[in-house]
């Protein structure tokens, strides 16, 4: 994989969780963004975070005391775990809700 293309695909990954994160309800789960991250913010200011390695050609994602490495899996054309092979957007879901408390529909 090419820088460029890495870019496009880790771009595409931030911009479709955020575009889930928009549709949750901003009193349980509120989100920010810079260049290469999402912060997803909770009321009691507890904070996940998504963001490029460029430097890996990874997306990490962090949770609470939990971290994830994914890599691109073309064969699938999703991003998966480095150790067990899990989806990324699964991943998120999974977390944020049991922090939020209740099922939350899937990252489109």
């Amino acid at each position: 994989m090419t820088k460029q293309e890495y870019m496009l695909l880790a771009d595409d990954c931030l911009a479709r969780v955020q575009r889930w994160l928009e549709d949750l309800d901003p009193e349980e789960v509120d989100y920010s963004t810079t260049d290469g991250m999402v912060s997803i913010e909770f009321s009691d200011a507890t904070r996940y975070v998504l963001n490029r390695q460029s430097g890996n050609d990874q997306m990490w994602f962090a949770a609470g005391t939990s971290a994830w490495h994914y890599d691109w899996d073309p064969e699938r054309g999703e991003w998966r775990d480095d150790r067990d092979g899990h989806a990324l957007v699964d991943r998120i879901r999974d977390v944020v809700s049991r922090r939020v408390g209740r099922e939350l529909p899937p990252v489109g």
